[in-house]
């Protein structure tokens, strides 16, 4: 009942900065939680960084201090700032969207990031 759409990804070089967004469209008052995932080829899809409607926020270890999310309820929009990217934060992210009544998951397609010179 929710559609996420992701933007923003893209090339960038090593110690650059990327900021994603997610839009959502549908339930959106349903929403109690919204992140970011992002899975390398041959890898697990692991979790970056979570927002929840009660005003907490999660992040890897391996984003923390270099990763920010936020959310524009008015847009219904959450973003995922990147800065001093590294190789390694080369994957696909993809935005995810956890409603409740009823309970149910909700992926976007993803978006492509990668961190090169």
């Amino acid at each position: 009942q929710v559609q996420l759409v992701e933007s923003g990804g893209g090339l960038v070089q090593p110690g650059g900065s990327l900021r994603l967004s997610c839009s959502a469209t549908g339930s959106t008052n349903r929403i109690y939680s919204m992140g970011w995932y992002r899975q390398a080829p041959g890898q697990q899809r692991e979790l970056v960084a979570t927002f929840t409607v009660l005003g907490g926020t999660n992040y890897a270890s391996s984003v923390k201090g270099r990763a920010t999310i936020s959310r524009d309820n008015a847009k219904n929009t959450v973003y995922l700032q990147m800065n001093s990217l590294k190789p390694e934060d080369t994957a696909e992210y993809y935005c995810n969207a956890r409603l409740i009544l009823p309970t149910v998951e909700y992926w976007g397609q993803g978006t492509q990031v990668t961190v090169s010179s």
